[in-house]
């Protein structure tokens, strides 16, 4: 039985999709795991009239097809408790401090709190203000920790503005900015094969490798999200977060040891050397995209999608170059895309190594180099690619494929994105958040590509649904002598 995580968790919008889909679900597999067992108690917050009992009862029901034990998921769902709350009025917080300090003595809490921002943006800084002010913070407690949903931000100027609101009232280290996508088994596991092998960790430099290729293709449009989707795009909605937070761990120094400090500080060691670019290097280091009509004429184009602006500048897709001025990483290029209505959905990773000195003559005419590719979605996989002998009369090399992935069995006992991600906020471990320097770079790097892109209006569409992007994505990479791996 693993030792057991005594908290507070209070949920700002706990009658919310994200609470019903995600977050209920992810804290009752904690619940069944045995991290939370007696002394824990959990609080839904949201402006809607509902009793406890109702409250419980909606929760029961995101429970469905979670539940083993009806009786065990009753006694979960006793530990719930509602309160009807206006966030943006000081006055309401009274109550629940009232009720945070009855369930604290109740519960045996020991004044440990963790409150979840499941709100729009735009109310973080002011829940932290009135948690600060009304006392909700408690002195007394191990921790008081705050979770934040992304975005962080819709730039470097408002993140900052955003930091300063919540710093105010919580530490840095208190505050656990989700990306869930570091939540993905996958994504974790890229540090064991980096760090846990020798022969990769070694190899792990611009002496070895000739470039790393991050991939994150949706074959979806817009779908209904077009009034958030046009003030974002896939440069806001992908690369600022996902795609940056992947590229923090392939590109970091080697850590101390794996503690979180460790792993934020060589990351950020890795962050702080990227290069930001004019607006000139945007043009020759970055493409960008709006999805047309697909070739048979079934998916309509982005700007015939409902609620799009006509004649909207917004990209649905992005490729680019990183580099890193490190001695690790000096002239080696980190390539990078994310897209719409692509050929195929994939999240992948593929370590591209140099190639090596032909000594066969003729028989080595086909060496390749040889490719790491971690898959993260849709299934979770490590693929190989290495050079080797063909079975033929003659001497002739070939590529091989050497593969792993996740068993069934594995995949039935993976924790969710967030469930990991509730359950290391609870243990105190930030090393898959985004901390706020990284947040930071990442939005200077962002804004100075957006500002050359608002100064030079494109011509869209330029790709056709169902492809893998516009064509300069591949010019992109073929004008150092490079291919993407993943064709699609």
């Amino acid at each position: 039985m693993p030792e057991e995580i005594t908290t507070l968790l209070t949920f700002f919008g706990g009658t919310g999709d994200l609470a019903k889909r995600k977050l209920y679900p992810s804290t009752y597999n904690l619940f069944k795991k045995g991290f939370l067992q007696e002394h824990f108690a959990i609080v839904g917050a949201s402006r809607q009239e509902m009793s406890n009992d109702e409250f419980r009862q909606m929760v029961l029901a995101s429970l469905d097809g979670f539940i083993d034990d009806q009786a065990n998921a009753e006694e979960f769902i006793s530990h719930f408790y509602y309160i009807k709350q206006d966030i943006t009025d000081k006055a309401s917080y009274a109550e629940m401090l009232d009720l945070d300090n009855e369930l604290d003595a109740k519960y045996g809490l020991k004044g440990n709190r963790i409150f979840y921002m499941s709100v729009a943006p735009r109310f973080f800084g002011t829940i932290a203000k009135y948690l600060k002010s009304e006392g909700l913070i408690t002195e007394n407690g191990e921790y008081n920790r705050l979770m934040i949903e992304k975005p962080f931000g819709s730039s470097y100027k408002t993140a900052e503005e955003l930091q300063k609101e919540l710093t105010e009232a919580f530490d840095d280290d208190q505050i656990y900015r989700i990306d869930h996508y570091l939540g993905k088994e996958m994504v974790q596991n890229i540090a064991p094969l980096r760090f846990g092998n020798p022969l990769i960790d070694a190899a792990w430099n611009k002496d070895y490798i000739e470039n790393v290729q991050v991939t994150l293709s949706e074959v979806l449009g817009v779908e209904e999200r077009a009034g958030y989707y046009d003030t974002a795009g896939a440069l806001r909605d992908m690369i600022q977060n996902h795609t940056m937070q992947i590229i923090g761990w392939l590109a970091m120094e080697k850590p101390t040891d794996f503690s979180d400090k460790a792993v934020r500080a060589a990351k950020n060691t890795a962050f702080n050397a990227l290069k930001i670019y004019s607006n000139d290097e945007v043009a020759e280091n970055f493409v960008r995209g709006q999805y047309g009509e697909s070739a048979d004429g079934s998916q309509r184009k982005y700007l015939d999608e409902p609620d799009v602006p006509a004649g909207s500048q917004n990209n649905t897709f992005v490729a680019g170059k990183l580099q890193f001025d490190t001695p690790r990483w000096e002239g080696v290029p980190f390539y990078i895309r994310s897209g719409k209505r692509l050929a195929a959905k994939a999240t992948r990773v593929d370590i591209v190594f140099k190639k090596s000195a032909n000594i066969f003559g003729q028989g080595g005419e086909k060496l390749v180099n040889p490719v790491l590719s971690i898959l993260i979605d849709p299934v979770g996989r490590v693929e190989l690619t290495v050079n080797a002998k063909n079975v033929t009369d003659t001497f002739q090399t070939r590529p091989i494929e050497l593969d792993w992935q996740v068993s069934e069995a594995d995949k039935a006992v993976t924790p969710e994105p967030y469930e990991r991600m509730i359950h290391d906020c609870m243990d105190g471990n930030g090393s898959n958040f985004a901390d706020w320097n990284g947040v930071a770079v990442a939005w200077k790097f962002v804004d100075a590509i957006q500002d050359a892109w608002d100064k030079t209006p494109a011509t869209f569409p330029n790709y056709v649904s169902g492809s893998m992007g516009p064509k300069e994505s591949d010019e992109l990479l073929a004008k150092d002598g490079n291919e993407w791996v993943f064709k699609g």
